[in-house]
């Protein structure tokens, strides 16, 4: 948990804004949370998703007019 020696106080890391600083003095506290990216294998799963929805459907509107 971010200690803060000026205010003398614990904050919760939910708290913090997303610099890092104190929301009472300003002073940096804690470490800034890292940005990840989107792994590439989930961006395979969303189209093979997609393609398998899409087919799906196209079975559906054919079923529906037979």
């Amino acid at each position: 948990m971010p200690w803060c020696e000026e205010c003398s106080k614990f904050w919760n890391p939910n708290s913090l804004p997303p610099d890092g600083t104190c929301p009472a003095c300003g002073r940096l506290i804690g470490e800034p949370p890292s940005i990840q990216k989107v792994p590439w294998h989930f961006w395979i799963l969303v189209l093979a998703a997609g393609l398998y929805l899409g087919w799906r459907a196209v079975q559906g509107v054919i079923w529906l007019l037979q």
